[in-house]
């Protein structure tokens, strides 16, 4: 079943529902993705129902049970991130994509800056200062904010490792972490079990965990000392990386003040490489 489907099943079957079966439904119209990948136990207790309501909410809504719902669920969050059927949704509206895109982007930037709170910037500036080293990880487009996290660590002199596939797998590199380094793991949807994997293990080694990603169902989260939520909605690709690296570059830029002199003089230190003529052209020679 296509999310536009099952949206609306849900929202037709609202005003007919007595006060806790409603409340079933408002959450898996507002939490589709949560919803899809944890427990019927887990929904029942965070909204205070049983598991016999859970079950007579999913035949109401024409469902044999709660795990043909769940499994609706699942299809529903699939197609939303499945970027062949996000082209196909948008073909016949070619036209107005571009502004689209433009008013979705705009919205990812809003939603991940109203899911940041002064108290989890802090906090992520504490676990930084105390790492020996700092593992960045994430699979495919995450492993985007992955790199883009780690590089701005280098530039400020801290000891940034960029976890990737390559010779080892991610859980194989995750062997070496130890108690006094840190993980930030990236994981937008669909999320990747060796980024999951990998962050376990870095969790029972002792390591902090610091966990980017949309939601807090996402499996990661299991294992995060500390989790930020970023908003990935696009109208084609799967995740939109505006939103993620918006959320490194705020971070990233408050940690380099909180460094104080020793991120300045290790900036100062990174600027004269735009004086190395191996690396970049002149810059006070070009002609534009």
């Amino acid at each position: 079943m296509e999310a536009q489907q099952l949206q609306d099943l849900l929202r037709s079957h609202l005003d007919n529902m007595p006060t806790k079966a409603r409340r079933v439904v408002e959450y898996l119209l507002t939490h589709m993705r949560e919803a899809a990948f944890i427990s019927i136990g887990d929904v029942a207790d965070r909204l205070e129902v049983s598991k016999a309501q859970m079950v007579r909410v999913a035949r109401v809504l024409g469902f044999e049970g709660y795990a043909d719902l769940k499994e609706a669920l699942k299809e529903a969050v699939l197609e939303q991130v499945n970027p062949a059927a996000r082209l196909n949704r948008v073909m016949n509206d070619e036209n107005d994509l571009p502004d689209k895109i433009h008013q979705m982007e705009h919205a990812n930037l809003d939603d991940t800056w109203n899911q940041l709170s002064q108290d989890k910037i802090t906090l992520f500036c504490d676990i930084v200062k105390k790492a020996q080293n700092i593992y960045c990880t994430g699979w495919g487009i995450s492993s985007m904010v992955a790199e883009s996290m780690f590089s701005r660590f280098r530039e400020m002199a801290l000891n940034g490792i960029l976890m990737k596939r390559g010779s080892l797998t991610l859980i194989e590199q995750a062997r070496g972490i130890k108690p006094e380094d840190m993980v930030i793991a990236c994981d937008l949807p669909g999320y990747a079990i060796q980024v999951t994997e990998s962050v376990e293990r870095a969790k029972k080694n002792g390591a902090a965990i610091v966990t980017i990603t949309d939601s807090p169902a996402a499996p990661i989260c299991r294992f995060a000392d500390l989790s930020f939520y970023v908003s990935d909605n696009s109208p084609t690709f799967g995740s939109s990386l505006i939103g993620p690296i918006f959320l490194v570059h705020v971070l990233t830029s408050i940690l380099s003040i909180s460094l104080g002199e020793k991120a300045q003089e290790a900036l100062e230190d990174q600027a004269q490489c735009l004086h190395d003529e191996r690396i970049y052209h002149p810059v006070f020679g070009l002609r534009y």
